[in-house]
């Protein structure tokens, strides 16, 4: 589990790196680390593709129950087996959650700024989307429950929710989601939870709960989805799984899948359940990592001037506010000093930019220093 290590992606056509082939920008965008997938993750793929035969694939029964067992010994959540649908990944469950929260014409509420493919999953539904901006309470980043009162609407179905947020790096506490359920029962909305880095959570004094953990009456309204993917750094094979305790919401999600969301493939099955197994060490190793990398980023962005982050409780992503800088086009600018950077605009502000530090530090140091000139270039 050497985390220093620097491997080249570039012969493997990563998407990361294919953004700027050719180039000698380096990128630090998508959330996409680059840590050596977990050696038992590695040993499981070897294992499943030494059988020879890689066909259309059910859910194993093994994966499930090192599933609910990991939701037990992480979470103290006790989730029954019928309440999981597995899918190939988050991005699909919560255009679903779209689907089958109303009727076409309703509304969906989300809070920005936010992961980009929240706000098209609306309108992919044939939903309309309310926008509600997070405010920024001193160092942390919270749901203004006042303007959401103000925006829900009569035909208001759904609340979008991103916890751990993507991509202000906030975990919301017990108080702020048994609020959020408040507000939800109140107008009888559902909750659809993207919890895809609910194992990211990098300090040490916060906890991660899934707001359906918190009683039956939240479960009954929510749709939750979580996924090995991020934690263990295997986007590129994708498996994720819904938990719907209600069996009407279910079963409107299962129909609104139907013909739409292919299965997972065996690979992607084996991999998930070799890292609930068996994938422990390594997580609490790269977090030991993470840690490190973000205490190092904040420490630089302090002593940069015009240029302020507030502190990332998880994720392996730091949002950055470069507003003060006054650039006309801030992902080109540092792409002119060899920094490539999530644009801040996708996400529902452009005076924001993303930066992934899940890297080794040497790659860490290289592209502090590239932040570093363009601050001074600009």
């Amino acid at each position: 589990m050497d985390f220093t290590r620097v491997i080249d992606r570039r012969p493997t056509a990563a998407t990361k790196w294919q953004k700027y082939a050719g180039t000698e920008i380096l990128p630090f965008w998508v959330a996409d680390m680059e840590f050596e997938t977990a050696e038992p993750i590695l040993d499981a793929l070897q294992r499943r593709v030494a059988h020879g035969i890689l066909g259309y694939t059910d859910v194993p029964a093994s994966l499930t129950e090192a599933t609910l067992a990991f939701l037990q010994n992480r979470y103290q959540w006790t989730v029954d087996p019928s309440w999981i649908v597995w899918l190939p990944g988050v991005v699909p469950g919560f255009n679903l959650a779209c689907r089958c929260a109303g009727v076409p014409g309703d509304s969906v509420l989300l809070t920005t700024p936010v992961y980009y493919p929240f706000f098209a999953a609306p309108e992919n539904g044939g939903r309309s989307r309310i926008e509600v901006p997070l405010v920024k309470d001193g160092q942390r980043w919270v749901m203004d429950f006042d303007a959401l009162e103000q925006a829900v609407r009569p035909d208001t179905r759904l609340f979008m929710l991103c916890n751990p947020q993507n991509p202000t790096g906030r975990v919301y506490n017990r108080e702020e989601l048994l609020a959020l359920g408040a507000f939800a029962e109140r107008h009888d909305l559902l909750i659809c939870s993207d919890e895809i880095h609910a194992e990211l959570v990098l300090d040490p004094n916060t906890v991660h709960r899934p707001i359906a953990s918190f009683g039956e009456a939240l479960a009954l309204r929510s749709i939750t989805l979580m996924a090995p993917t991020k934690t263990f750094n295997i986007p590129g094979l994708p498996c994720a799984f819904a938990i719907i305790a209600d069996p009407m919401l279910r079963r409107r999600f299962r129909q609104a899948q139907a013909g739409l969301v292919p299965s997972v493939g065996p690979l992607a099955y084996a991999a998930a359940e070799a890292a609930y197994r068996h994938g422990e060490p390594w997580r609490q190793a790269m977090l030991a990592q993470l840690r490190a990398n973000h205490a190092r980023l904040a420490e630089v962005m302090a002593a940069l001037p015009r240029v302020s982050t507030t502190p990332v409780e998880a994720t392996c992503l730091a949002w950055l506010d470069i507003r003060e800088l006054g650039l006309q086009d801030p992902p080109a600018h540092f792409e002119a000093q060899g920094l490539g950077l999530s644009p801040g605009a996708p996400f529902g502000d452009a005076n924001f930019l993303r930066f992934n530090f899940g890297c080794s530090p040497s790659l860490l140091e290289s592209g502090l220093a590239r932040f570093r000139n363009g601050v001074a270039a600009a």
